[in-house]
């Protein structure tokens, strides 16, 4: 039987069963991303970037399908207030938004008049407004999306105000932003920067602001990486950030703290809690979707 678990630190212990399996639910895709579950239907939707679609796994039957194809290159996904989905496109190089009756509409593709780059992670905050990151990486090559020139001529994460759709810059000294999260409180807002792709001994963090309002106050980097990269994230209900990594799934305390590791045999590119009690982490990882059933719940950001 294959380790499933790694204490790092006492504390972690509390968080598992040391029974539990980690289950492989789906395999197949080039570059699995950007999990986003929803409660009423109790499925799961997630990216295959490079080969252009949205899977959709059904917590009810195990079975997996098609849910979009093509997809515009989808990366990131969350579910907003109203039960809607709400994505990254790297190939539309924009924030997009599913309606109920199943049309697709535009959000954010722009930022004064300039195409943004290729949008990445995205989450709602509970005032609706939409807060995404937008590196280059749809934008690098035709690998998972469309190569082309950055117009803004930088990586930045944005804000979508929820009464005018305007777009605002919250924060523009990222080299490459890429997963985004509230705490459950929201009082402050987490970011992975992924810069060490494209910058020599670039940061491989997750930064930590304060947020005030629709602007933020950078406190600092909260965590740096020890196995490869940090990519999408996601908080439970007490505060720790379970957050991908070159070896699985590691879990912070709210100290900054590495105390655990979810083992998995593949790269995890991002996670997300489901199941009726939110305590079923839902693991992408490159090629296969996982999941693994915990004694915590994740944070309900729908």
């Amino acid at each position: 039987m294959a380790k499933v678990f790694e204490t790092l630190d006492e504390r972690f212990d509390n968080l598992f069963v040391g029974t539990a399996q980690l289950d492989k639910l789906y395999t197949g895709c080039r570059w699995a991303e950007g999990p986003a579950y929803f409660a009423a239907g109790r499925y799961l939707v997630w990216s295959d970037i490079p080969n252009d679609r949205m899977l959709r796994y059904d917590e009810t039957s195990g079975q997996t399908s098609v849910f979009r194809a093509p997809a515009g290159n989808t990366n990131g996904h969350t579910v907003d207030r109203q039960g809607r989905l709400v994505s990254c496109e790297h190939g539309g190089r924009r924030v997009s938004r599913t309606e109920f009756d199943g049309t697709v509409i535009t959000l954010a593709d722009a930022y004064k008049g300039k195409r943004l780059n290729s949008p990445n992670d995205v989450v709602v905050k509970s005032d609706n407004s939409i807060w995404f990151t937008d590196p280059s990486y749809g934008i690098d090559s035709d690998y998972e999306g469309n190569k082309s020139k950055s117009e803004i001529g930088r990586s930045n994460v944005y804000r979508i105000d929820p009464k005018s759709g305007a777009v605002t810059i919250v924060a523009d000294d990222f080299v490459q932003p890429n997963g985004i999260a509230f705490s459950p409180d929201e009082k402050e807002l987490y970011i992975v920067d992924t810069g060490a792709t494209h910058k020599k001994n670039g940061p491989k963090h997750i930064r930590r602001f304060e947020v005030k309002g629709d602007k933020l106050k950078d406190k600092g980097v909260f965590a740096k990486c020890t196995a490869g990269l940090f990519d999408g994230f996601r908080f439970d209900t007490e505060g720790r950030i379970w957050t991908s990594a070159a070896d699985g799934v590691h879990c912070y305390e709210k100290d900054g703290k590495l105390i655990g590791k979810v083992l998995v045999p593949e790269v995890v590119a991002n996670v997300c809690f489901g199941g009726p009690k939110r305590n079923y982490l839902y693991i992408c990882g490159t090629t296969s979707l996982y999941a693994v059933r915990l004694k915590v719940n994740g944070q309900k950001t729908y």
